[in-house]
Order: structure tokens, then sequence, then C-alpha cells
């Protein structure tokens, strides 16, 4: 579904704005062996889950990774940074004339750039385009005009967070993290773990429940070029540290069941390990790893996800951990029962009962 569109029937509602309570939001579990789905509550969490289980988020803060601009001949352009590229340099996709009150796929194309163009983005902060993708003039590599501590102040100066026309009001850089963000990798909010409070953190930890970090640059969900978005996600910086690893061994020496807190964390993980033969091992990179329902996973036994509508990217993720007929029907049940989508929506859990 286009971000921003009206949802057809059978569809998850999308939520509009984050909610005051995280507890009180619905939670699907669903269990892949029983082929069966439970409705629950996200304050239910640590009731599900048990002793030496392990949730592994990602804690990546997101970062205002929408800059307005123009170019030199000033048109008007949209850059929404998608990560980060080798020599400092920056991924980002363009978009025209409008804002986020437009659908994605409604937005006007962006000018046609060039390597070596620039881009004003307030003040006299630059962009130079460097490269451009050969299948979409959306996509471009950019260097801006300074880096280290002064690209970090002009960012957070002139930038905003990515949004979309489902949510009813601007939204500030506070409503876009997770109670524990750290690095500011992510352009867009890694969501799965926004409900995750830190009074909730506290009631897993009573129940024997532990929590581990990696960073991963979670990266656009929608670009408005439909070639460009059946390529989504794409490649992605993560970081994975030596005490994760460690809570991951701890974890199956314990029998318990290590789950993923979204889809960027099962990409950090099962990416590391199809480099090293099966094996999680700690260090940083880039992954490339398109996960679906030919994927059997080697470190992830679950996933803490949102709602994600058949047919997305995400959608397809969820498969390596239940089969296509299950989700479809669970997905069709949370549209009939009320359940709400997108990055401030309900959740749900794909893990089999312990």
């Amino acid at each position: 579904m286009a971000r921003g569109a009206p949802p057809p029937r059978g569809v998850v509602t999308p939520a509009t704005w984050p909610r005051d309570e995280p507890r009180e939001e619905r939670l699907l579990l669903l269990d892949p062996a029983a082929r069966t789905w439970t409705d629950a509550r996200f304050g239910d969490l640590p009731g599900v889950l048990g002793h030496g289980d392990l949730l592994v988020v990602n804690d990546a803060a997101t970062l205002p990774a929408s800059l307005r601009g123009r170019t030199e001949a000033g048109q008007e352009v949209e850059v929404r940074l998608a990560g980060r590229a080798a020599g400092g340099e920056w991924w980002a996709v363009l978009f025209g004339a409008g804002d986020w009150r437009t659908r994605t796929e409604d937005r006007d194309a962006p000018p046609v750039l060039r390597p070596g163009q620039r881009i004003a983005l307030g003040g006299d902060f630059l962009a130079e385009v460097r490269a451009v993708d050969p299948a979409s003039a959306r996509l471009v590599r950019l260097r801006f005009d300074r880096g280290g501590p002064a690209l970090w102040t002009a960012l957070y100066r002139h930038g905003r967070p990515i949004q979309y026309a489902h949510v009813r009001a601007p939204l500030a850089l506070w409503h876009v993290q997770t109670g524990y963000a750290a690095r500011p990798w992510a352009v867009e909010l890694p969501s799965a773990g926004r409900a995750l409070s830190a009074g909730l953190r506290r009631d897993l930890a009573d129940r024997g429940v532990r929590l581990a970090g990696v960073t991963h640059a979670a990266g656009l969900s929608a670009t408005g070029d439909p070639a460009l978005d059946a390529r989504l996600p794409l490649p992605e910086q993560f970081e994975i540290g030596a005490r994760t690893v460690s809570a991951i061994a701890a974890a199956r020496a314990q029998g318990g069941r290590v789950v993923a807190v979204g889809t960027t964390v099962v990409r950090a993980l099962e990416g590391q390990a199809a480099r090293h033969g099966g094996r999680i091992q700690a260090g940083a990179g880039v992954t490339d790893l398109v996960i679906g329902a030919g994927h059997r996973p080697r470190v992830v036994d679950g996933l803490l996800t949102g709602l994600h509508e058949p047919g997305s990217s995400h959608f397809e993720l969820l498969q390596a951990f239940a089969p296509r007929d299950l989700l479809a029907a669970a997905h069709a049940h949370a549209a009939a029962h009320g359940y709400l989508a997108h990055e401030f929506g309900d959740s749900c859990l794909i893990l089999r009962a312990s």
C-alpha cells in the first residue's frame, strides 16, 4: 500500500499519530508451529516471553533526514537521506515540489540532476551530486560541503524527520526516537521497538528476559518510484558488538529464544551470519541481504515487528518466520479487528511457543 493512501478493504488502517500509552497498544501473537494467532496487548509481552529469552533491539537514533533545498536553477527539491556511502558521501532520494502531506506516489518528480550540480539546503549549507543511479534518477550520491561536527550541526539545524501523508501533523524529532536510541544512524524510526518503554524493559528484566542491541542504519520505506521501491531495502550499514554476541550465546546455552525487535535487526544478525558461515560474530559492515520465504534463519528464532501488508518488502521478510498463507490470514484478522499499522501502529510477535 502506498504511504498515505487510504487503506483498501482487508488492509490494516495506518496509525496517524504516536499514542500515549504503549502498554495498551495491540499485540498479535502468531505461533507459526501451531498455526494460531492470539490477540493481546503490548504490556503482556513480559508474560509471553520467558527466562533466558533475549530481545535484540536496534539502538540507532533517527536522523532529521529530510532536507529542503533548491537547485542551482532555482528548482525546489526535497532531499531524503537514504544512508551513508563510502568516502564520507551519502545516498539520498530526491523529490520534487511539495512535502509529506502529499502521498509519496503522487509527489512531483525531482529535477533531473547531473554529477557536479549542487543543491542549496539552507544558509550556506550545500550538497554536490557525485553520482546518479542509472536505473532511477531519484537515487543520487551526495557530498556535503562540510564534515565532522559541522556536518552534524547543519543536519540537525536544517533537517526534519522523514514522514508520510498518513500522519496527521508535523513530527518533532523526539517523536521518532526509541527510548534507548544511541548513535544517529537511522533515516527512519526503527519502529518495532518504539513501544518498549523503560517500565516495560524493567518488567522484562524482572522476568529474566535479557536485552541486547545492534546498531543498524534503518533506511527508507518508500521512494515514490515503483522501480526503486522494488529494490528496497537498499544496502544498509550495521555494527554488532561483542556483548551482543555473548548475549546470544548465553541465550542459546540456557535454551532461550533470540527475538529480533524489527526487520533491521534480522538483516543485521542474519547478514553477519551469512558472511561467517552461519556463525554470529562481532563486527561492522554493510548488509545487502534480502530475506524472504527461502531464507532459513540461523540466528533469529522470532520477530517482534509492526503489521506489514502483503506485497510489501517487509511482508516478504516475514515469510522467513511463518508461511505466507498464515501471515495473510493473520493480517486479515488484524484488519477486521481494529489493529493499526505503520510506524506508530500495533505490533505482531512471530514466535513458537516455549
